[in-house]
């Protein structure tokens, strides 16, 4: 139901991004967002992002990643701009609504430095 793509392997500063299809019963009202899980690591949250519009983002990433949702693609989307070696994960796609949590499988960031 949810279909992450766009990882890949960057070298440090340059630029990627994610994408999330959904299918329209946990797109629409949900809040969706992305999450990373690097090794060792828990899992913490990137960014999300309402049906409205309202963001949220996680201070390692703010000024540098723009999540965004195409509500008529069911498509949510994450511009990752300077990435940095630490940015390095598995990163998760993730639909929220009334404590409900979807996930997709993840897709592999490397940032070399």
């Amino acid at each position: 139901q949810l279909q992450a793509s766009g990882g890949g392997l960057v070298q440090s500063g340059r630029s990627l991004t994610l994408s999330c299809a959904a299918s329209g019963s946990i797109f629409s009202r949900n809040v969706m967002g992305w999450y990373r899980q690097a090794p060792g690591k828990q899992r913490e949250l990137v960014a999300d992002i309402t049906n409205g519009g309202s963001t949220n983002y996680a201070d390692s990433v703010k000024g540098r990643f723009t999540i965004s949702r195409d509500n008529a693609k069911n498509t949510v989307y994450l511009q990752m701009n300077s990435l940095k070696p630490e940015d390095t994960a598995v990163y998760y796609c993730n639909s929220r609504l009334w404590g409900i949590n979807y996930w997709g499988k993840g897709t592999q960031v490397t940032v070399s430095s």
